[in-house]
Order: C-alpha cells, then sequence, then structure tokens
C-alpha cells in the first residue's frame, strides 16, 4: 500500500478532489431542523400524545406576544386599548396567522360589527370595560393590568411568524415580548447559522496552532489538518446530500469530526517527519511510517468510530443520529489520513524537521521522570478514584426546556418575563373528556375536573371551552361546543374531547409528576402534554442513555482490543486508563454543577472512543520499542509521548472555541474536555507503564532506582 501510495500520488489526491467537490455541490442542500420538539415525539409514549393531540385539534404552538405599557396606565384605559388594536392589526397583516386571543374581541358583542380604532375613540368611557369583559380577560391580562397577552396561532410550524413578530415596531409607550415554542425555534435557526459561520473557523485556527507547537513547522501543522478539514467537509456534504436536516445536537457533528479526527493526521505527520530524517526516499518515508501507525491509525479511527456508535443504543432520535454521522466523518478522516495525507505529503515534498517544535523533550523528559517513578500512576489513580466517589453520587439531569440558553438570553428572559406575568411561556396542553350527546352533564363533569386541576400545586390557570361558554349566549356557546364558532385561541373542541389550556406558575417537577397523576387518576382527563412533560420525559431517557451508551461503547472497545491483541492482558492494560477517564469526567460534570442534558450526556461515549486512542498509540509503540531491549516504554515516550500529549492539548484547546457558541451545553463540552483529555492522556502515559515489568522503564543493569533515561 505504502509503494501504491508514493508512486501514484496524483490519483489518489485526484479522487479525493473529486469526492470534496462533490460534498460541496452538496451542501448548497443544507437546511435547518429547529423544532426541538420534534426530537422528543417520535419513540416515546409521551411525545406520541403531544403530537396526537397536536393533529386532532389541528392546532400549532401559539406565539406569545406580550405587550407592556412602559407609563403608569393600564389596559382599561382607551389610548392603551388603541395601542393593542395597532399591534393586533399589525399582527394579522403577517403571513401565517390562523388566529390571534387578545382581551379586545374581533366583533362588537352588542351589534356584531368589525371593532376598529374608530369603534374604540367612538366609545364612551364607561363601555370600555364592557368591550373587554370576556373570559378571556382572566387569562391574557396581568393582574397590575399593565401587561396584556396575544396568543397568536400559526398556521404552520410559526418560525417565520415569530421572527417577523420580533421585528414589528412596538406602538408608543408600548413594550413587545414574543415568547413560545415557535420564537424558540426562530432563535435556533438563527443561532445554528451563527455556529457554521463562527466556530469551524475557530476551531481550525486553534488546532492548527496547537500543532504547530507540537510539530515546528507550519506547513506541516496546516497539512496534519487535513484529513479532519476533508473528513468534516465530507460528513457535512453526506448530510446535506441525503436531504437530513441540521439540528441543535448534528451542529455540532463537524465540530468533533474536526477535533477527534485530527489525531490521526498529527501521528502520521510527526512520525513521517522523524522517518524523513534517515531517509530520502519517499516510498520508504510512507511504508516505514505506515509499517509504525499504519495499524494504529486503523484501531483508532474504528475505536473512535465505535464510542460515537455506541449512541446508538440510546432510545434518543438526535444522540443516534449524532452517534451515526459523527462515526462516519471518523472513518472519512480515517481514509483520508491513510491514503490522501502521505500522497500529498509525497507531492508536498515534505522533509525532516528544520525548527525544534515548542513541545519537545522538555515534554518527554518531564513524563519519563514521572514514569520511572513509580509512585506517580498510583497517585493518579488515587485522585481519580476519590474524586468520582465523592461526585458522581451528585448526578443530576437537567429538564428545563430552555437547557441550551443561557441566562441573560433575549428569548430566556422573554420565557421568564411571560411566566411571571401570565403563567409560563409555553402553556402546557391537554383534553378533557367530553360527550356531545349529553353535553350539559358532560360540562358540569369538565368543570369539577378543571377546578380540581386549579388546585394542584404549580397550577395558575386552566382555560377551556367550559369558561368561554359559559359567558356566551346559548345559541352562540352550543355553536362553540359543536366546532361550528371560530375561536380566538384556536379549535377547542372535538367529537369526544375539550382541548385546554393549563398555564403553570413556579412549578417543580414533582408538580409536574402530580398533575400527570392526575391524568391517571381522573377519568375526566384523557393528557396533558407539552414541552415541559417532553423534556421531563427526556430527562428519563438522558439517564438510560448515559448508562446504555458507556456501557455499550466499554463493551465494544473491549471486544475490539481483544480482537487485536488476542490476549487478555494487553486488552485490561488498555482499559483501565480508559475506565479512569470516564470516572475522571462524571466526577467533573457534577463537582461543576454541569447537569446531563441532550448534549452534554453523549461526552462520556465521546471520550470513550478518543480516549483509547492514546492507549493504542502507546501500546503500540511499546511493542515496536521492546524489540531493543529494556527501557522499551522511554523509547516508546520518545515515539508516542509526544503526538498523544499534543492530540489531547489540541482536542481540549480546539474546543475551547465552544465558548463562543451562543448555546450553553457547548460551554459545558468545553470544559469537560479539557478534564477527559488531560486524565485520559496522563492516564495512559503513566498508569500502563506502571502495569509492566520494571525492565521497561531502566536500561539492562541499571540499579539506580531507574532515574536513568534512555537516549532520545
Amino acid at each position: 500500500v505504502g509503494t501504491l501510495i508514493a508512486t501514484k500520488p496524483k490519483r489518489i489526491l485526484g479522487v479525493t478532489a473529486l469526492v470534496t467537490l462533490l460534498a460541496v455541490v452538496a451542501l448548497f442542500r443544507i437546511s435547518f431542523n429547529a423544532d426541538v420538539a420534534s426530537f422528543l415525539t417520535e419513540g416515546n409514549e409521551r411525545g406520541e400524545a403531544f403530537a396526537a393531540l397536536q393533529e386532532k385539534y389541528g392546532t400549532a404552538d401559539p406565539v406569545n406576544v406580550v405587550l407592556s405599557l412602559e407609563g403608569d396606565g393600564t389596559f382599561s384605559e382607551r389610548d392603551a386599548l388603541l395601542s393593542l388594536l395597532e399591534l393586533r392589526n399589525a399582527i394579522d397583516d403577517l403571513d401565517s396567522v390562523a388566529s390571534i386571543a387578545s382581551i379586545v374581541p374581533e366583533t362588537n358583542p352588542l351589534d356584531g360589527s368589525a371593532i376598529t380604532a374608530d369603534t374604540i375613540a367612538a366609545l364612551p368611557d364607561f363601555a370600555l370595560s364592557r368591550l373587554t369583559d370576556s373570559p378571556l380577560t382572566q387569562l391574557l391580562l396581568s393582574e397590575d393590568g399593565r401587561n396584556t397577552l396575544l396568543l397568536v396561532v400559526p398556521t404552520d410550524d410559526g418560525i417565520d411568524l415569530a421572527g417577523a413578530i420580533s421585528e414589528l415596531p412596538a406602538p408608543s409607550g408600548t413594550e413587545i415580548t414574543v415568547a413560545g415554542n415557535p420564537a424558540i425555534y426562530a432563535a435556533i435557526v438563527d443561532i445554528l447559522s451563527l455556529f457554521l459561520l463562527l466556530i469551524p473557523p475557530v476551531v481550525m485556527l486553534l488546532l492548527v496552532a496547537t500543532f504547530y507547537a507540537n510539530i515546528g513547522e507550519r506547513r506541516l501543522s496546516i497539512l496534519a489538518l487535513v484529513p479532519a478539514l476533508l473528513g468534516s467537509l465530507w460528513t457535512f456534504g453526506f448530510i446535506s446530500g441525503i436531504g437530513t436536516k441540521i439540528d441543535i445536537v448534528t451542529v455540532i457533528v463537524p465540530i468533533f469530526v474536526l477535533v477527534m479526527g485530527s489525531a490521526d493526521g498529527l501521528h502520521f505527520v510527526t512520525h513521517y517527519q522523524d522517518v524523513s530524517a534517515e531517509t530520502d526516499d519517499p516510498v520508504e518515508r510512507v511504508t516505514s511510517t505506515l509499517r509504525e501507525v499504519g495499524i494504529p491509525l486503523i484501531l483508532t479511527t474504528v475505536s473512535t468510530a465505535v464510542g460515537f456508535l455506541s449512541l446508538l443504543a440510546t432510545d434518543i432520535g438526535p444522540i443516534r443520529q449524532l452517534g451515526t454521522f459523527a462515526a462516519i466523518g471518523i472513518v472519512f478522516a480515517g481514509i483520508i489520513s491513510f491514503f490522501s495525507l502521505p500522497a500529498l505529503l509525497v507531492e508536498s515534498g515534505v522533509g525532516p524537521a528544520t525548527r525544534t517544535p515548542l513541545i519537545g523533550h522538555r515534554l518527554t523528559d518531564g513524563l519519563k521522570w514521572l514514569v520511572v517513578r513509580r509512585w506517580s500512576a498510583p497517585a493518579v489513580v488515587a485522585v481519580v478514584v476519590i474524586f468520582a466517589a465523592i461526585f458522581i453520587p451528585r448526578l443530576d439531569v437537567d429538564s428545563d426546556p430552555l437547557f441550551m440558553f443561557n441566562t441573560d438570553d433575549d428569548v430566556r428572559l422573554a420565557f421568564d418575563k411571560t411566566e411571571e406575568l401570565f403563567g409560563g411561556g409555553t402553556p402546557l396542553v391537554g383534553e378533557f373528556t367530553f360527550d356531545p350527546s349529553n353535553p350539559q352533564a358532560s360540562l358540569e363533569e369538565v368543570r369539577s375536573a378543571e377546578a380540581a386541576l386549579e388546585a394542584l400545586p404549580g397550577v395558575r390557570n386552566v382555560f377551556s371551552a367550559t369558561d368561554i361558554v359559559a359567558a356566551l349566549p346559548p345559541d352562540v356557546g352550543t355553536a362553540a361546543l359543536t366546532g361550528q364558532a371560530d375561536l380566538p385561541v384556536g379549535d377547542l373542541v372535538s367529537e369526544d374531547g375539550l382541548r385546554f389550556l393549563l398555564l403553570p406558575s413556579d412549578y417543580t417537577a414533582d408538580d409536574l409528576r402530580g398533575w400527570l397523576d392526575f391524568v391517571d387518576e381522573r377519568d375526566e382527563v384523557t393528557v396533558i402534554t407539552g414541552l415541559p412533560v417532553l423534556w421531563d420525559e427526556m430527562a428519563r431517557l438522558i439517564i438510560g442513555a448515559q448508562v446504555w451508551s458507556v456501557v455499550t461503547a466499554l463493551i465494544l472497545v473491549a471486544i475490539l482490543l481483544f480482537v487485536t491483541y488476542r490476549r487478555l492482558r494487553p486488552t485490561l492494560v488498555a482499559m483501565i486508563p480508559l475506565i479512569l477517564t470516564i470516572a475522571a469526567l462524571l466526577g467533573f460534570i457534577a463537582a461543576s454543577g454541569i447537569q446531563l442534558n441532550l448534549i452534554t450526556a453523549i461526552a462520556s461515549s465521546i471520550v470513550i472512543g478518543v480516549g483509547i486512542d492514546y492507549a493504542i498509540h502507546f501500546v503500540a509503540a511499546i511493542d515496536h520499542a521492546r524489540a531493543d531491549g529494556p527501557g522499551y516504554v522511554l523509547r516508546a515516550i520518545d515515539r508516542a509521548g509526544r503526538p498523544i500529549a499534543a492530540n489531547a492539548l489540541g482536542i481540549a484547546i480546539a474546543l475551547t472555541a465552544l465558548l463562543f457558541s451562543p448555546l450553553r451545553p457547548h460551554h459545558h463540552i468545553s470544559g469537560i474536555m479539557w478534564v477527559s483529555m488531560t486524565v485520559a492522556a496522563l492516564s495512559a502515559l503513566l498508569v500502563i507503564p506502571a502495569l509492566l515489568p520494571r525492565a521497561g522503564v531502566e536500561l539492562e543493569g541499571d540499579n539506580s532506582d531507574g532515574r536513568r533515561f534512555v537516549a532520545s
């Protein structure tokens, strides 16, 4: 293979360029999926119930628009009502508006005429209060009368509508706040676009800088990144080409491929540089490098892909999707490292090192100093075990529907304001049972159940068709119950049920589960669902995802190592640093106050796939050095210690770019990877030698307590 690559580099690079061109063309089909709730509506009972209820009543999540007065007035005054009407008319003129619920009705209840600005201007003062006297007022007007809520029901997913409402100018003397699920989705679309434009370039710059510190050559540092860069590009092209939409989870796939896939390129370039100092023959340079790192390169590609594929053991669709695409990307990067990178090195005429790298012999000498002192490995193990034992029991799951937003983000602030004033930026929805053949008796049962539901902790208000019917003339009320009358809050009536809105207030997870228990206990209620319920269900799934993905990854990696080594001892030796890394990772998540969520829950499996690479490369270097006699561990550190440490540092530094991401969990991933990569590299380089015979760290006949180093 090495001879073929070295003698036919142009052909290999031509194929690489063709595939890259196809990937670039496919990128023009890229699209985004900002609907976070869609993650939860497949594969679990509560998610399917949410989707079924929306389909049954033909309704979409409303855009919640709060209009607040800046002065001392209230919405019982003429000027305030005119401002409300101005905003409602402006929203009604937008596309995709199905209905708008506000405290001002669309028609005059006295004569049925449309209510306009002229109508309000002509009404006497005493009639203004009559105008807003409806069941909706208690739902849509704050207690102080200075804030009012408009429920804007879209005809589709509402993303464009939420964005358009946010851009509307507020009427004079007022302030507009936009919340609701469509507002979340609109913000996420902007975030995903910004993420793809900002984060990958920063990651690449940080990786090149780290590689330069390890290699000492600018051109080689860039070439080492080529496999990961092309692998990331091919992966995104593949995702776009098959029509898969990018969401808040899959958007990080190219970052993982870029960072995790860079390891093989760094190892190959480092060893190629060393071999170049020994021979000018390009065939010998490639074949000699592949002889030393080819098998480890294949193993690390497979092991990293296995780490991602272990995410398929979860019940969460987006996590499974991320695992699949990231594994594909790692394989792409591995293929490019094995074939395209050597061809590129041959064509570019790269020779031996001409500069001393910043991460040089000081690092390897420091590692050897620690390795020969056998207490260093037990010290690392003891610290990690004690730390993990203290903090892992404190692990918690984040069930916050807005977990992706920072505390000072405009979206979160809008939801906090809406919840404070009206009981939730995203109301829950549910259904009461209703028998149209016996409407009066059925209504009485619904009213009783509604009152009992409102009495539960954490419930601010429950609103259903019964609240509207009670205030309507008998004939209009009958039309509403039979679905023949248009209601401003969307369809509330079906053949066998009445849809209701539940507005929470300062509720806890226990309160929410109490509402779900209420459904199980009362025949009058068929379902309560909504984004808070779905994220509570997600919390349960995340716990299972964490456990099963870690167990699956460890088992698959152990099988891979055993098949490769065909001996139990080296398999266990390579696994021990990995287990220590997972323990440190989970302990750090708990100690730092980071909670497991849709994104942080995947970290363990990723670390398993990447962390085992260090053990594989180090064990391969040890086996390669063993033939030259005692001191083989120290010689292995000379060959593999620098690229291992540089790769761990490169991953950690590169993922620091996630601190620029607008999504809060990405900040957590940055800290998680700093801890994980540091522990993974140190435990591999210190613990593995401690499990090998003493001869590995001393020369034959050396009785100087292992303090003599083999010449670098």
